[in-house]
């Protein structure tokens, strides 16, 4: 999963610099092209929470994309990358007033909501905007479900809506989001066919809708193998014929994950190994990274990413993995132990593969002095 243009780039790097994530263009540019032909008639959002560095959203505008962003600070990434104000989506349900006018003065005028008193903002800061209301999904199948905190029932979806057009603003579009490394290509179908009975109901009304984002969720593969953008897409598209027939509305994407995640390879360094006590059957490893320094979604174990050594396929046996802060809950894998070489020592480079999203932007600003995760772009 390393590419040679990764481990050229740590042969010339001194593992004392510290951990380190370093990203390969490529890769990004290659699976944008496989989610462009899997869903041809399908603008493609990048979420840039997934990972903001400047080369990935340089090499994406040039690609054509569009970007989805959660904060005015985001926005200013973007256009600092060349991208135009006009192809910005401000997805992020939850926005202080004051950030959405500031979006606003600088051209962003597309903003998702989920309740009346998100639409009433806009409606004061963004007079005239596009809205699109977040429909709530279970995220049943996917590794990093979303939960409740984001989205709204059908019934509040419709109220949203006509207060949205009662406002002067304009109700063009419904999303959603299945959840975060989501393995079930066919887990569309059940948003999609909500979304459609929303759509019907407020076209009765006298409401248009006429865009679908239909979120992210498109998965980096990991410990084991999952479905490939060409099956995502066949499962989206039929689910599309199945509910809208021939009056196909307008789709939006917004990968995050599934667009950078394995472009990525985090070194780390084996800091310590150590028993607990001498009839524990298991030992601890602990590297110069952990939750605080960018692997945050190791938390209950959701994401396992793959390991790897200069030790090739040497002998392994089960290891508990820690981070190396003074804090409890910094602990990787306990309940169910990675395996890692059986003569790994102190000092070691772990290469943690799979990690070109979501880390670099989880990571701490100094908890226990421990600087910000290093990104390095190739």
């Amino acid at each position: 999963m390393t590419t040679k243009k990764i481990l050229n780039f740590l042969d010339r790097r001194d593992l004392a610099d510290g951990p380190c994530l370093v990203v390969d263009l490529e890769i990004v540019r290659k699976t944008y092209r496989a989610l462009q032909r899997s869903l041809p008639q399908t603008r493609i959002h990048y979420a840039v929470k997934a990972n903001p560095a400047p080369e990935i959203l340089e090499l994406l505008v040039g690609l054509g994309a569009s970007f989805d962003v959660a904060s005015v600070a985001e926005v200013n990434m973007v256009l600092e990358a060349g991208a135009a104000a006009c192809d910005i989506s401000y997805g992020n349900t939850i926005k202080k007033e004051r950030d959405i006018a500031q979006a606003y003065r600088m051209g962003v005028r597309q903003f998702a909501v989920d309740c009346p008193a998100e639409v009433e903002k806009i409606a004061r800061a963004a007079p005239g905007s596009q809205v699109f209301c977040r429909l709530l999904t279970d995220g049943a199948g996917a590794e990093w479900p979303l939960s409740r905190k984001f989205g709204c029932d059908p019934y509040v979806a419709i109220c949203v809506m006509h207060l949205a057009r009662q406002r002067g603003l304009d109700p063009c579009g419904l999303s959603f989001h299945v959840g975060s490394q989501q393995t079930d290509p066919a887990a569309w179908q059940r948003s999609l066919e909500q979304a459609a009975k929303v759509v019907q109901t407020l076209a009765d009304e006298g409401v248009l809708i006429r865009c679908l984002n239909l979120g992210g969720g498109f998965p980096a593969r990991y410990l084991s193998d999952v479905p490939g953008p060409g099956d995502y897409g066949r499962e989206i598209r039929r689910a599309l014929r199945a509910h809208f027939g021939n009056a196909l509305p307008d789709t939006v994407i917004e990968p995050g994950r599934g667009l950078v995640g394995n472009a990525g390879t985090i070194r780390s360094e084996v800091v310590l190994i150590s028993s607990k006590s001498p009839g524990d059957p298991l030992q601890w490893v602990y590297l110069d990274i952990g939750k605080f320094g960018g692997l945050a979604e190791t938390m209950d174990e959701a994401i396992r990413y793959p390991l790897t050594t200069r030790y090739g396929n040497t002998a392994t046996v089960p290891y508990i993995l820690a981070g190396p802060t003074c804090d409890s809950a910094d602990v990787l894998y306990e309940q169910r132990p990675c395996r890692l070489p059986h003569n790994l020592q102190i000092g070691d480079d772990v290469l943690i593969e799979g990690t070109g999203a979501y880390t670099s932007t989880y990571a701490s600003v100094g908890f226990n002095g421990f600087g910000p995760l290093a990104v390095h772009v190739v």
